[in-house]
């Protein structure tokens, strides 16, 4: 499984540290509520409000660099709103992998 990194974001952001910095601190504090939001959305059957979610959360992990991730999320979101939620297993993997990740910062 691909690793968060920072290439993106960097090519984002041309070295400007503090406009980095700003999206970090996005990423940081909307993800975990998004994420949790998403799982209640799983639990509960709420498979287009868990669509909503994941379009949310796949700019993140777009920004930190997942490309192969954002292309799963991009098929989980769609997969969602036509009430198929057979990805949902791969997905809650990126998003463990991102937690661990933002953990470290």
């Amino acid at each position: 499984m691909e690793e968060p990194n920072f290439t993106y974001l960097n090519s984002l952001t041309a070295g400007d540290k503090a406009f980095e910095e700003k999206i970090l601190k996005i990423i940081i504090t909307e993800f975990p509520e998004e994420k949790n939001l998403y799982l209640n959305n799983i639990i509960l059957n709420k498979l287009d409000q868990a669509a909503n979610n994941v379009h949310k959360i796949k700019h993140k992990i777009s920004l930190l660099g997942l490309e192969q991730s954002y292309g799963l999320a991009s098929q989980h979101e769609l997969n969602l709103i036509n009430d198929n939620s057979i990805l949902h297993e791969d997905f809650t993997e990126i998003l463990n992998t991102i937690n661990r990740f933002l953990k470290e910062l």
